[in-house]
């Protein structure tokens, strides 16, 4: 039985076409030019390195440029939310009607988290944030991510659903044996479920509590 529905946050609880990680990305951009000094022409390929290679820009400037990771954070995370988000009722309504704890698991920061859900109109439903910090900077897709999130909250995997735009991401939580959903994608390998919007995902619960999958 699910009681925990473990949310990613930005481009999950709403849509990629809000620009907001594309702010983000510019952000990070000038953080690693301005701050860290890398060549310009060089900070792009950089990035997408360390994304594809730990899952975060982040974790590789801490491995190899030895960046404040709070610094960091505070820096890439500083764009006007208000400018691309506002309050979704559709997701509003779906969350209130699932009868699980809600939780965010994010490769970002509390601060940024809330401030996000604060933005959408849903901050009310969720129990906890668990963030980077809280997972001791072991970022998804990284495996102790997800074994410190069910340790926060003394689950078991199989108590939990793990909603997210990145099948990278999903692919871990699959593998320790939670039931996945993917939002906006087609589906892959680690996935159950896949869906077009994140305010599907109470169909989705419905359907595994009415089938008994967990």
């Amino acid at each position: 039985m699910i009681k925990y529905i473990l949310f990613d946050l930005d481009e999950t609880l709403y849509p990629t076409e809000t620009g907001l990680m594309a702010a983000v990305g510019r952000r990070i951009l000038q953080y690693m030019q301005e701050r860290v000094g890398i060549d310009p022409t060089l900070a792009r390929d950089l990035r997408r390195h360390y994304y594809q290679t730990y899952g975060a820009t982040l974790k590789g400037l801490q491995i190899h440029h030895n960046v404040d990771p709070d610094d960091y954070l505070a820096y890439v995370h500083d764009v006007p939310l208000g400018d691309y988000l506002q309050p979704d009722e559709a997701l509003d309504r779906a969350l209130t009607e699932i009868q699980a704890e809600k939780i965010v698991f994010t490769n970002a920061t509390t601060e940024h988290a809330r401030r996000v859900l604060g933005c959408l109109g849903v901050e009310h439903h969720f129990s906890r944030i668990v963030d980077v910090r809280a997972m001791n900077y072991e970022n998804k897709p990284q495996p102790g991510a997800y074994r410190r999130v069910l340790e926060i909250l003394r689950a078991r995997p199989e108590e939990c659903l793990m909603v997210e735009d990145s099948v990278r991401n999903l692919s871990p939580a699959k593998e320790l044996g939670m039931v996945t959903v993917l939002v906006n994608g087609s589906g892959g390998d680690g996935v159950d479920f896949a869906i077009d919007d994140v305010a599907q995902v109470g169909e989705v619960f419905t359907r595994i509590q009415r089938e008994g999958k967990r």
